[in-house]
């Protein structure tokens, strides 16, 4: 179906056979029985000229001017009705509609040009043979006379038609690019939903790590040496003391671990949800939300609290931190976490085995390893429950900084965990 557009405003389909909008039929019927009438009239001299009964002039001429309904669906059969009907001086509102609808149509250019010539050229011809015996004077001024009349019925139409099409597809490109452009800022929105959705996400399991991290460390000492005070509290009262005091630090500390987390968590709240509505990626929000944690420079202490606890335990460090001095926060914090959690899971499952600590520093990394030797047979835990969510977190955390994260059991018998952390 072809349409000029003349009136496409709403937004669906309600107009019967091939008109889109009721009121385009209601404009074409009443534009079909203006002509029917006008040619009618015309019909009658028409008539009187061929010879034929005026009934016949009339009904035909009915006939002519009715084709008018049909203009949005044939275009080029209207025009040429027209045409053939020049001769007969009759479809004036025929041929100028029906050139109008042709040029707003989505017709081929060059059929619009070849019916519009064929319609200036049937109406000049015709002008000037009527008008040559009735106009008194030079056959020039008919000449003239017979043009103005051909260009006046054949190029306005053409020209308003070929503007209201360019409009109406100019409205139709605007309108596709509107519902593109809408079509993709709800996308957008709905990838920031996403987006903003997993950096929450990233955010919670950063939190979740975090208190495992400080909490089962810090408790699983304060177990050990609880079960320690236990077994001597009756035989040896000053060590049960020093022991009583050591579970006492370790609850001390840990709780101000837990207040400078959630220090930090709520100091860093809005700005996390502020990057996490936009950003690309949300593991830099879980690194920089953390700034103020531990760092290598307590790996001694922290393997001291392990010796106070029981354990024996091998610290050696190879390499010096070289120029740089620091490394970035988070470098720091994960590679003390990767030791901290591997020292717990030696209290867990490895209780009275040997452990050795190793801590490198290499150009451009970090590299850090716990080993434990196997269990002594009469050595005893303290039944440490696990969650079995400490390797998954070390291997995160390290591969969250694109470094390497290695573990598993030993030739001898024992577990190793091993880490590499790049900087720079």
């Amino acid at each position: 179906m072809t349409s000029t557009g003349d009136e496409r405003d709403g937004a669906g389909r309600d107009g019967p056979w091939w008109w889109e909008r009721r009121r385009g039929a209601v404009l074409d019927v009443g534009l079909g029985v203006v002509s029917a009438a006008e040619c009618a009239v015309e019909g009658v001299p028409f008539a009187h000229e061929a010879g034929l009964p005026v009934v016949l002039g009339v009904l035909f001429g009915v006939v002519v001017g009715a084709v008018l309904v049909v203009r949005r669906r044939w275009p080029v059969a209207v025009v040429l009705v027209g045409i053939a009907v020049t001769p007969a001086a009759m479809g004036f509102l025929l041929g100028v509609v029906g050139l109008y609808t042709l040029a707003a149509c989505e017709v081929p250019r060059r059929i619009t040009a070849t019916l519009a010539s064929m319609a200036l050229a049937g109406t000049f011809v015709v002008t000037y043979l009527r008008t040559r015996g009735d106009v008194d004077g030079e056959g020039a001024l008919v000449f003239v006379l017979s043009g103005f009349m051909a260009v006046a019925l054949t190029v306005p139409p053409v020209l308003l038609g070929l503007y209201v099409g360019a409009r109406r597809r100019l409205m139709e490109s605007l309108q596709e690019r509107a519902d593109s452009l809408e079509r993709e800022l709800s996308l957008l929105a709905d990838r920031a939903e996403e987006r903003a959705e997993w950096a929450r996400q990233e955010e919670r399991t950063r939190i979740a790590r975090e208190m495992h991290d400080v909490v089962a460390h810090r408790v699983s000492l304060m177990v050990v040496h609880a079960a320690a005070l236990q077994a001597v509290l009756g035989k040896d009262p000053e060590k049960a003391a020093r022991n009583a005091a050591l579970v006492g630090d370790m609850g001390r500390q840990a709780l101000t671990e837990l207040r400078q987390m959630l220090g930090v968590l709520r100091a860093s709240e809005q700005p996390v949800r502020a990057v996490a509505a936009v950003a690309d990626v949300a593991a830099p929000v879980a690194v920089a939300a953390v700034e103020e944690g531990p760092s290598l420079a307590e790996l001694e202490a922290l393997v001291g609290q392990s010796r106070a606890a029981g354990m024996s335990v091998e610290m050696v460090v190879q390499g010096e931190r070289g120029e740089r001095g620091a490394y970035p926060a988070e470098v720091e914090q994960t590679a003390f976490r990767v030791v901290q959690e591997a020292l717990t899971n030696c209290h867990k499952h490895a209780p009275g085995a040997r452990v050795v600590v190793r801590l490198a520093h290499r150009e451009g990394e970090v590299a850090m390893q716990v080993e434990n030797g196997p269990c002594e047979g009469e050595a005893r835990g303290a039944d440490l429950p696990s969650g079995g969510n400490g390797l998954v977190g070390m291997r995160e955390r390290v591969l969250g900084l694109g470094g390497v994260f290695v573990s598993g059991p030993t030739d001898g018998g024992g577990f190793k965990v091993s880490a590499v952390l790049p900087f720079g």
